[in-house]
């Protein structure tokens, strides 16, 4: 598997050889550092550790300064670990939008936007009770009846309800890359990804 870490920079439009508009994400992968290799003999498994976009030593705790010195790089701010990488690296590498193969497909995680407290409706397309006649008063947009009354004289858990909505891990999978732009670190695909402008995006192939 390869993987790199991403900037989500905004959506926009290609055209295709037929002619047709295709909506797609631009999304600035990479260049990503190796901060650490993990063995099965030293950590019990396999793993790469990539490091993307640089902070600030004094919003650095001690811990992380030494590791990422040891890895004789600056420190980054986002950090994740990919397992069954594929090819032969050290400590200290630097991975690029490279290593994503242009007209191939790849799958891309990231943290939707959070919409804060939102009803049944927005939270789970519900459709609302009933119309508007037979006395309905302000009710269009209530959950309705959440459960029995005699048995079994609770709510079960996991009835969806109002409540907190995004700022879930997500994964697109599938997504085909339209175009890999080495000169600026960029990487065209097809579709849209989850997150909002400049938030962190993995990249998975």
């Amino acid at each position: 598997m390869t993987g790199l870490i991403g900037k989500k920079i905004g959506m926009t439009s290609v055209f295709s050889v037929e002619g047709k508009n295709i909506p797609c994400t631009v999304i600035e992968a990479g260049p990503c550092v190796v901060t650490q290799v993990k063995t099965v003999e030293t950590d019990g498994y396999n793993a790469l550790q990539i490091g993307f976009s640089d902070k600030k030593e004094k919003h650095t705790t001690k811990a992380e300064f030494g590791h990422f010195q040891k890895a004789g790089t600056e420190p980054k701010r986002k950090v994740i670990e990919i397992r069954d990488f594929e090819g032969e690296y050290k400590p200290g590498d630097t991975i690029t939008v490279d290593a994503i193969n242009a007209e191939s497909w790849v799958d891309i995680t990231g943290v939707t936007k959070g919409k804060g407290f939102q009803g049944v409706v927005k939270r789970y397309n519900f459709a609302g009770v009933g119309d508007s006649t037979h006395g309905q008063h302000n009710r269009l947009r209530a959950p309705g009846s959440l459960g029995a009354s005699s048995y079994p004289s609770r709510v079960f858990k996991g009835m969806r309800m109002a409540g907190r909505k995004g700022g879930d891990n997500k994964t697109v999978q599938n997504l085909k890359v339209l175009k890999v732009i080495p000169e600026t670190n960029l990487l065209v695909v097809k579709g849209s990804v989850p997150g909002a402008k400049g938030s962190y995006v993995i990249i998975y192939q």
